[in-house]
């Protein structure tokens, strides 16, 4: 019984502890309220303070913010800046001049190589055949240019000869008709003199043939007269056959001056012979120097079959291996100069009024922080870099919404201070505009 009074002691306690306790937070809670309320005992004197510190935590407040906006507009004044920069350079576009097979390739990415080193080589050998035939078809076109030529000099020369023989032809043409008209009179003369000498043989004979019935003459004197008339008869007979042989000559005569004239009229086409002559000429030079340029079209294919770099630069985008097939429409490779790069800032159109080529700036590169690099403006966009995308805005269309456009600006680096540049680099750029 003494044991359970004793055990329940401690519980009694620790009501009334807890009961305490409770009255105590109570009486605290009501202090509190009555403190925010101002209906407490002490809440006038606590709230006294507050009152008096706050107007000089907003004044402190002000003051520091309009010294801030002071020190940004100082640090900030004759200054404009923009983040919407980036390292910009030459990217060299590499292709092949002919299609081909890939018969070599002497490069890898990110290279370095030096302006006329050897890149690609392609096979040469179907180029080289071409070169070949070339050369022999210019050989071929300057043997025909040469033969014409010679025909040309032979023309001129023999065109005056010929002109000359057939006049001189016509003048020995008509010569020999006049020579055989000469011999047809004298032909005719002839038979009229033979006819005479006839007759006067006949009445000779005659007139011995009377005498010698009548004895009065000889045998040998009728024989005599007989022979003469035989004799005068042949003779006719001769200047009859004379006369027709030249009447023949004159016909034969006349044919050779048809003959002459026909070589006349052949010789007088001298100047058309030359020019046709001429022609031929041309037309072989022509054919020469056509021959020419296809043979110098095949070396300068040849020399493609090399390709070789540009500029001094890195290679990039490499698209190229031994035994592919390559043509003039398909990069191969590109050749970034990494000596020659620039900064192209976008600034605000409100930012550039004051802006102008030559002034200094100062730019920060992402790549490497902590670092500034100086610099000018080089030179200023003529138009927003909207005007020149693809499909540019038109405001005309009624659902105009107003938006600051962006310029762009190229900055010259003067002093990378050994940093190398990459084109694509974002970079921070301040420009003093005053």
């Amino acid at each position: 019984m003494n044991d359970s009074s004793h055990a329940n002691k401690p519980s009694i306690l620790d009501s009334r502890t807890h009961t305490s306790a409770v009255d105590a937070v109570a009486a605290k809670t009501q202090d509190d309220s009555s403190a925010l309320d101002g209906t407490g005992p002490s809440s006038t004197n606590e709230l006294k303070p507050a009152k008096k510190k706050a107007p000089r935590v907003a004044l402190l407040l002000v003051f520091a913010a309009l010294v801030a906006a002071g020190f940004v507009w100082v640090l900030g004044r004759g200054k404009e800046s923009t983040d919407d920069a980036q390292v910009e350079g030459h990217v060299v576009t590499v292709s092949v001049r002919i299609p081909g097979q890939i018969a070599k390739v002497n490069i890898i990415d990110n290279q370095r190589v030096n302006a006329g080193d050897i890149l690609v080589e392609l096979d040469l050998d179907e180029l080289k055949a071409r070169l070949a035939a070339a050369h022999a078809d210019r050989m071929a076109a300057e043997a025909s240019l040469a033969l014409a030529q010679a025909q040309l000099a032979v023309t001129e020369r023999t065109s005056q000869a010929s002109l000359r023989q057939a006049r001189g032809g016509i003048s020995l043409a008509a010569s020999s008709v006049a020579s055989s008209k000469a011999q047809v009179e004298q032909s005719q003369a002839d038979i009229a003199t033979a006819e005479s000498r006839r007759t006067l043989a006949l009445k000779e004979l005659q007139r011995v043939r009377e005498l010698f019935a009548k004895g009065s003459v000889s045998q040998a004197e009728l024989d005599a007269s007989q022979a003469a008339a035989d004799q005068s008869d042949s003779g006719v007979e001769l200047a009859r056959a004379r006369l027709q042989s030249t009447q023949a000559l004159i016909s034969g005569n006349y044919g050779g001056v048809e003959q002459a004239q026909g070589r006349l009229v052949a010789a007088l086409t001298a100047p058309q012979q030359i020019q046709s002559a001429q022609a031929q000429v041309q037309l072989s030079q022509a054919r020469v120097e056509q021959a020419r340029a296809a043979e110098r079209l095949a070396e300068l294919n040849l020399s493609y079959g090399v390709v070789r770099a540009p500029t001094a630069g890195v290679v990039s985008r490499k698209n190229v291996e031994v035994g592919g097939l390559v043509s003039p429409e398909r990069p191969v490779l590109a050749l970034v100069p990494l000596n020659d790069v620039w900064v192209v800032a976008n600034f605000k159109e409100d930012q550039i009024g004051s802006m102008k080529p030559g002034q200094v700036t100062q730019v920060k590169v992402d790549t490497f922080p902590g670092r500034i690099l100086l610099g000018h403006v080089e030179s200023l966009s003529a138009g927003t870099g909207a005007r020149f995308a693809l499909l540019p805005p038109d405001n005309a269309t009624g659902n105009f919404v107003k938006v600051v456009q962006r310029v762009p600006v190229w900055i010259r680096i003067d002093d990378a201070a050994g940093l190398l540049l990459r084109p694509g680099m974002s970079a921070d750029v301040t420009v003093h505009v005053n």
